[in-house]
């Protein structure tokens, strides 16, 4: 076989296997270019938007950039790449392997029996495990936006959707531990559209099989009837959504206070609700931390971080770290076990913090506690910390 019909009998085998269903893969090697650290690049066959296309991983060193070109343009741009900047090439389809090899100015090709009689999945996007299907008959997801009438997720929903998942697969481990036969008092506040509220319904209910009361607390009329009109039409018959604010809701009983993205001190107005109501597990993602900022700032402690925190968005960000900190011990102060994780932020907020708090049988260390919230405190210049004085005005 002349050396040039190599080159054009692998190209046809790439074109003919796309064609014909048998394509498995193709690697480039041997690369000779003048691109530094580029090594390999490996190429499949994928489907995006119901077109098929070929997908170009481009491996360097340290990092991998992809590219996605329709199937005539690929194969014309490996026509290019083989023999030129590649000198070996491997092609799996179903039938055979084919390997094209260039050395100097001779070239080889080698036919071989075939490494996999499978195609590999098409999907450009790996079916993930999520905690929240999509399907027509989830009708609160496509009430609220999320959706569109066949179940499938609308484009510009997928952020919200990503967020909803993430925060039950986040809760799922806690929520596991309670008693299912017994009703799960839940209070959401300032649950806003229920996006989050729905889900965690929708989980406990029909996922978990939980008796489940869920209410979802909101100051803005407008969002309170529009998420009772999305539970009237979808059948949730234990979720209804109350006009209020967090400070002034009264609850004797719950189980669970959730509390997301409530602004500045609303946040410590949950805890301290859901600590006086035995909760046993409390649930907030803070934000806009201003009052402990308003007491650094007003005090001007010095100490050794204060080189530091005259940029404001250093210290900032220390006010949220010591406002945080300081819920977590006096949570802890109270018999709960706290943890702290990375949640996906709102669409209003970059804050990306969640505290998880569970009510445990153990005693706590009451008067160690006080002590590192005391020296914190001193050391920051901080007055009082608001969740101290819903509490008992200070632990000082």
């Amino acid at each position: 076989m002349a050396q040039t019909d190599n080159k054009v009998v692998f190209i046809n085998e790439i074109s003919s296997s796309l064609n014909e269903n048998r394509f498995v893969k193709l690697t480039l090697s041997h690369y000779t270019g003048g691109e530094e650290q580029l090594k390999n690049i490996y190429i499949k066959r994928i489907l995006v938007k119901n077109e098929y296309r070929l997908s170009f991983t481009y491996r360097y060193t340290k990092k991998d950039i992809v590219k996605n070109f329709p199937i005539d343009e690929g194969i014309r741009f490996v026509d290019q790449l083989i023999g030129n900047q590649f000198y070996i090439a491997n092609l799996m389809t179903t039938e055979n392997d084919f390997v094209y090899e260039k050395f100097r100015d001779k070239t080889r090709l080698k036919v071989l029996k075939p490494t996999t009689n499978q195609v590999p999945s098409l999907s450009h996007d790996k079916e993930k495990n999520r905690m929240i299907k999509t399907d027509d008959s989830k009708l609160y997801l496509h009430l609220l936006g999320i959706t569109d009438k066949t179940g499938k997720v609308i484009a510009k929903s997928q952020d919200k959707y990503k967020q909803i998942n993430n925060y039950i697969e986040i809760l799922s481990p806690v929520l596991k531990e309670f008693k299912p036969q017994s009703t799960l008092r839940i209070a959401d506040m300032g649950s806003g559209k229920g996006y989050l509220t729905f889900g965690l319904y929708d989980y406990l209910k029909n996922e978990l099989h939980f008796d489940v009361k869920i209410t979802g607390v909101e100051f803005r009329k407008e969002l309170v009837n529009l998420c009772n009109e999305i539970t009237a039409k979808s059948g949730f018959a234990s979720l209804n959504f109350v006009e209020g604010e967090i400070q002034n809701y009264n609850v004797e009983a719950l189980d669970v206070i959730i509390a997301l993205h409530a602004c500045d001190t609303a946040t410590d107005d949950a805890i301290a609700k859901g600590i006086k109501t035995g909760a046993g597990l409390i649930v907030t993602a803070p934000c806009c931390q201003h009052q402990i900022r308003q007491e650094i700032t007003k005090n001007k402690t010095q100490n050794t971080l204060s080189p530091i925190t005259k940029h404001g968005i250093f210290l900032e960000r220390q006010a949220e770290l010591l406002t945080d900190g300081i819920r977590a011990l006096i949570l802890e102060y109270f018999g709960y076990k706290t943890k702290i994780v990375e949640f996906i932020s709102d669409a209003h907020t970059h804050k990306n913090v969640m505290i998880i708090a569970r009510k445990t049988s153990k005693t706590p260390s009451q008067d160690e506690i006080k002590n590192q919230i005391k020296d914190i405190k001193i050391q920051f210049g901080i007055s009082n910390h608001y969740l101290e004085k819903l509490l008992f005005e200070t632990l000082l």
